[in-house]
């Protein structure tokens, strides 16, 4: 799907996401406003473009060919999961990749652990949609003892939002701590799952995305997939591995202040 062949011709709202400038509706907005150019002409919703195509927006011209990014993230608590670079302690630029990247999915702020950066617009929905059920890994710290009814309520699911949550696996790591594997991603799901059980949360710790694990990555750390790690997501999302990309592994590029 995201081979080099099939990206030879797409629709133009495609292409601004396969170049990780923006999302399709976000492009799709743009041409609306008549921003867009093919070839000297306004582009219009629908259009066909090709590499032997001039693309611009707002008269600057989209170069083709941005090798995909994909890399983990140790986020830091205090950092915010947005691509607004007007809010501060935001995650595109705490990480400062000189591609445009997008985090795919969210930790909110209060929260640490891994997240997935990328500038491939198509696979964003392919790890998130909850019917794919693909698995989200963290360790809590709550404010007083957990019981085991707390455990089992929680891995049963809770009704959160006027909604149960999907059933889940809950061990528990401590007197007051736990680990829980979802399979959705609602918003801030655990801390008002805990909170309807009577619970507060203390600390949440992201450690795993699908097969993707924190590993050693120190905080504020981040780094590019390996090439073993891009080709089992792509063959959990059923995909065809695009090319690798540059540099993969740690480097010096690839490392922000801790």
């Amino acid at each position: 799907m995201t081979d080099h062949a099939s990206r030879s011709s797409c629709r133009i709202n495609k292409f601004f996401t396969q170049q990780g400038l923006c999302s399709r509706r976000e492009a799709d907005r743009l041409i609306e406003e008549g921003r867009i150019t093919i070839n000297g002409r306004i582009a219009v919703l629908g259009d066909q473009v090709g590499p032997g195509d001039v693309i611009a927006r707002d008269g600057k011209v989209v170069a083709w060919g941005n090798e995909p990014v994909y890399i983990k993230f140790h986020k830091p608590v205090g950092i915010t999961t947005t691509t607004e670079l007007g809010i501060p302690d935001n995650i595109i630029a705490y990480v400062g990749h000189p591609t445009r990247i997008f985090p795919i999915g969210r930790l909110d702020k209060d929260s640490s652990g891994l997240i997935l950066l990328t500038n491939d617009g198509d696979i964003v929905n392919e790890v998130l949609r909850a019917e794919h059920g693909h698995e989200k890994e963290y360790l809590v710290q709550v404010d007083r003892p957990c019981d085991q009814a707390f455990l089992d309520q929680m891995a049963r699911g809770v009704v959160i939002l006027g909604k149960p949550t999907r059933p889940c696996t809950v061990s528990r790591c401590g007197k007051r701590q736990f680990r829980i594997i979802l399979t959705e991603g609602r918003n801030r799901q655990i801390r008002r799952m805990c909170h309807a059980l009577g619970y507060r949360v203390v600390s949440l710790h992201r450690v795993r995305i699908m097969h993707l694990t924190i590993g050693d990555l120190r905080v504020g750390q981040w780094k590019n997939l390996t090439d073993q790690e891009r080709a089992r997501l792509f063959a959990a999302l059923s995909r065809r591995q695009r090319p690798s990309a540059k540099g993969t592994g740690m480097g010096g590029a690839g490392v922000c202040p801790v």
